[in-house]
């Protein structure tokens, strides 16, 4: 008896999720590259020209180089993009070149900026042309800022007029701007045709686009009328027309919306895809929860390395290049620990008396920072949330003063405790209690202050604002803590 061709079929192996196949990957790879390194230190250590000990190191080469070739074969692109960035510049570029062409350019989308320069720096012309060539007009867009002109010039010869006019479309937009992550990959229908007619124009696609769970109804200029969900396409009888099952409410983007307020909306109404609209009502584009949550993790990047007064730099780079990164925040920071030390040096006849307080201080500074840091946190996420407005600024800052009195006052009942557990003093445990709870103001004023003047000028509320809080905290916390001691205690 014959069985048919499903029962013939070997069953499934879905791949399990798992975020330590990317890490055992490159465990594997690094072990590889060890090896293939520590044959090459044997063989150098041989006599010069030595021709056996030479052949050896060229075969022991191309093993290693095969197994990691067969190994890259078989991850995702998102995984070797992951082992690329794990990697120093020189094994990064070593184990590129044995990346399959055909996975070339999904890695180049997947890798970040700062690794994606240096792989197209190592990759010839005609190797970025074919890397590239196959791309949709949005992701070349997403790559055309680090290619070479003449590849980008190459690469437009070969697409349609429709596609190029998308390109430079989607180059043209802002690059923190939903026309830059919009997708062209839509389905499009008429309003005034069946449910059958829309299923026999699917059945006769290749696929759908990724993450289509809607139909875009439009009119002959192209003009949005609504949206047809899949789910309402399958339920409803196939002689009914579109526009008696179509959605006319419906939330559409503008190319100009930043795509922060973009991933905002997504996470607000549970979208999977929405529209993107021009000026007068004409559907361009979509933008997918896939190009959101990639916004949305760039953004939690950012905004880590703002508060540090951080930017995005390669791990492995040149020393220079850090330096330049990081020395002016640090420089910063030098200062305002300058400035903190000579406030307290003005106290050095209240100190040298009541040694204990030298002790104490580095509390009172220490709690108002982390007072502060909590109240900067939700002030930056407020603001990135759009949460926060010129009509409930004073409102917010009213309840943060509030809230941080109250945990002053428990905290600082705490520390008067210690203090005067080890001063055995009760004016020493007084003056710590009342300059505690005044840092903690201190520190909260600060958190709300600074990234909404910061915010107000355009910049980034999160950049460096951890150095600024800790200049405020110290140099007043010692202020406020020394100046009540000389005053009450002496």
């Amino acid at each position: 008896m014959t069985q048919s061709a499903a029962a013939q079929k070997p069953p499934a192996t879905p791949r399990r999720l798992d975020p330590e196949d990317a890490q055992t990957a490159l465990a594997e790879v690094q072990e590889r590259l060890r090896r293939q390194q520590l044959v090459a230190d044997l063989v150098h250590r041989q006599e010069e020209g030595d021709a056996k000990a030479t052949l050896v190191e060229d075969l022991v080469h191309r093993q290693h180089e095969a197994e990691l070739k067969t190994l890259l074969d078989g991850l995702h692109p998102a995984d070797i993009a992951f082992i690329l960035e794990s990697l120093p510049k020189d094994e990064r570029q070593a184990i590129w070149k044995l990346v399959s062409p055909e996975h070339d350019a999904d890695v180049l989308l997947e890798v970040e900026d700062w690794v994606r320069e240096s792989l197209i720096e190592a990759m010839d012309r005609q190797d970025l042309v074919a890397a590239t060539g196959n791309m949709d007009a949005d992701e070349l867009a997403d790559l055309a800022p680090d290619l070479p002109p003449d590849v980008v010039a190459e690469v437009q010869k070969g697409l349609t007029e429709e596609e190029r006019a998308q390109l430079l479309e989607a180059m043209g937009y802002p690059e923190d701007s939903v026309g830059a992550i919009m997708d062209f990959e839509m389905v499009r229908v008429r309003e005034d045709v069946t449910l059958e007619v829309v299923l026999r124009y699917l059945r006769r696609l290749h696929e759908l686009p990724d993450h289509t769970d809607q139909i875009f109804v439009v009119d002959r200029q192209d003009k949005l009328q609504g949206i047809l969900p899949l789910s309402r396409l399958l339920v409803s009888e196939p002689e009914t027309e579109v526009r008696a099952v179509m959605n006319s409410d419906f939330l559409a983007l503008n190319p100009l919306d930043s795509d922060a307020d973009a991933a905002g909306a997504f996470e607000r109404y549970d979208l999977v895809s929405a529209p993107v609209m021009d000026d007068q009502g004409r559907l361009i584009g979509r933008v997918t929860i896939a190009d959101v949550v990639d916004v949305m993790r760039e953004d939690s990047q950012e905004q880590a390395l703002s508060r540090a007064g951080l930017q995005e730099e390669d791990i492995f780079a040149p020393v220079s290049t850090a330096l330049r990164n990081r020395a002016p925040w640090l420089l910063l920071n030098l200062c305002t620990a300058a400035t903190a030390s000579f406030v307290a040096s003005q106290f050095e006849g209240t100190v040298s008396q009541i040694v204990i307080l030298a002790f104490l201080m580095s509390i009172v500074a220490g709690i108002g920072g982390n007072s502060g840091n909590q109240t900067m946190t939700l002030i930056i996420r407020a603001l990135a949330m759009g949460r926060i407005t010129g009509r409930n600024l004073w409102q917010l800052v009213k309840r943060e003063l509030f809230v941080t009195l109250l945990v002053g006052l428990c905290g600082s009942l705490v520390a008067a405790l210690f203090a005067w557990v080890i001063s055995h003093s009760l004016s020493i445990a007084l003056v710590m209690m009342a300059a505690m709870i005044c840092n903690m103001l201190v520190g909260a004023s600060v958190g709300v202050l600074v990234p909404m003047v910061r915010a107000r000028f355009g910049k980034d509320p999160a950049m460096g604002s951890s150095v600024l809080l800790t200049f405020a905290t110290d140099s007043l916390g010692f202020f406020i803590f020394l100046g009540l001691a000389t005053f009450f205690l002496l």
